[in-house]
């Protein structure tokens, strides 16, 4: 090297984020174009597109993963930049940074699997999720909790308790910025005031394939009924019971050899997967909610 020659900085590579744009909205020609152009205009590059058009009710729904140059303050800016594109096509719709994590709140009674599966695959980081508390009627999985580091809300439920013990879960909803509750066999039906409150923001594992089998002992109800499939519902939690906008289900084969309990057992794994499905695809933004059923955008 000469004494003139010097050597510059190589250039730095443009830092890039991810985000996820989730909306729906009244069926009309343009609903793409206009997104996609946006985008286009922002810089953005579309790497997953899912869309679809519900001729019959005249509805479209679309979950956009797309890349721009940027950094954290990016997102605000796409946002404040969307919002007229929105305002136009009378969009519903969320725009967040891809991975991001919600702060989830698991209820869980004596049945401990769901709740076991939803913390080793969060602990895993399988589920874009931070679970932020465990709330029981009973201490049965105090230990198990406490071990992943996690707290532990032990408020028991009477007949005569229960309106406190709402109040005091909604208060570690609302102190804990909560943005889903996982109702992980929690075997308490909530007041229709609770479930108001939750309304959108609530996630329901039901041992059963729904609508069939509603309510207490469904897999003793499937015996007494001879059936050849057990399966399980996720679903959104409303006033109804058991009647919740359904998310995710899994079934398994059984046949008249399986008793009561075998079915239980058998069962046991699809309830886990139900509601593990559930929970990633409502914290990842495929589910939009439309009356009183769903559309999942995977």
């Amino acid at each position: 090297m000469t004494a003139t020659e010097t050597h510059l900085p190589a250039p730095k590579a443009p830092t890039t984020v991810e985000h996820v744009l989730t909306l729906d909205c009244p069926e009309g020609p343009g609903i793409v174009h206009a997104v996609s152009g946006f985008l286009l205009e922002h810089g953005c590059d579309i790497i997953d597109n899912k869309q679809f058009g519900e001729r019959s009710e005249g509805h479209f729904f679309m979950r956009v993963h797309f890349v721009s140059e940027g950094d954290d303050s990016t997102l605000d800016v796409l946002r404040d930049s969307f919002a007229p594109v929105a305002e136009k096509f009378g969009m519903r719709w969320q725009l967040e940074r891809q991975g991001s994590k919600r702060k989830v709140l698991i209820m869980v009674s004596k049945f401990g699997h769901c709740l076991n599966d939803l913390l080793f695959r969060a602990r895993i980081g399988e589920l874009p999720v931070d679970v932020v508390a465990v709330v029981s009627n009973h201490r049965d999985h105090q230990a198990l909790v406490e071990w992943h580091g996690i707290p532990f809300h032990h408020i028991p439920v009477t007949a005569d308790t229960k309106p406190a013990a709402e109040a005091e879960l909604m208060e570690l909803v609302d102190g804990l910025d909560v943005e889903l509750v996982v109702l992980a066999r929690y075997m308490q039906v909530l007041s229709d005031d609770l479930t108001r409150k939750l309304d959108g923001r609530a996630i329901n594992i039901h041992h059963s394939f729904l609508p069939s089998f509603k309510g207490a002992k469904p897999y003793h109800q499937a015996y007494a009924r001879g059936v050849k499939t057990v399966g399980a519902t996720a679903h959104y939690v409303n006033a109804e019971l058991d009647e919740g906008p359904i998310i995710s289900q899994q079934v398994v084969d059984v046949d008249h050899t399986y008793g009561p309990e075998d079915l239980v057992a058998a069962g046991r794994d699809t309830e886990c997967k139900a509601l593990s499905n559930a929970v990633k695809w409502h914290c990842e933004g495929r589910v939009i909610l439309q009356g009183n059923r769903t559309v999942v955008l995977r």
